[in-house]
């Protein structure tokens, strides 16, 4: 399977999905003029992906959106709830949600996609990310 890059832009995150060593990574902020269709390919990568993926195999996902619009967000949890279905199918999913401790707003928007899911999740701020 071939890894999915989508390259960031000013309204668009950075996505990178590398199924070799099963880490999955989106970074900046989501506010694309149309949110579904700019997620639609992500969708179709990772419903392919969670399907071959092992049970035993650990898949790492990576965010780190300082702002994300409504639409954008009713993307994300639809991404989520494919990783929490899977998680609920014995899949080993874990997220990282990095937030600035300034942005009180994006730890929040985190801390709600957390609460409805049951996989691992996992809240850092950003001074703890080391290089």
């Amino acid at each position: 399977m071939e890894a999915l890059v989508i390259e960031q832009t000013k309204s668009t995150p950075e996505i990178h999905f590398d199924p070799v060593n099963n880490l999955l990574s989106i970074k900046g902020q989501s506010y694309p003029e149309n949110s579904f269709k700019f997620y639609e390919p992500v969708f179709a990568w990772l419903d392919e992906y969670l399907a071959s993926v092992e049970t035993q195999v650990t898949v790492r996902i990576y965010f780190h959106m300082p702002y994300i619009n409504t639409s954008s967000s009713k993307c994300l949890m639809m991404l989520l709830e494919r990783l929490e279905t899977a998680h609920q199918k014995g899949k080993q999913v874990g997220v990282l949600w990095y937030y600035d401790p300034e942005n009180e707003t994006a730890m929040e928007c985190a801390e709600d996609f957390k609460e409805d899911l049951t996989l691992p999740f996992e809240l850092q701020p950003l001074e703890d990310v080391r290089a």
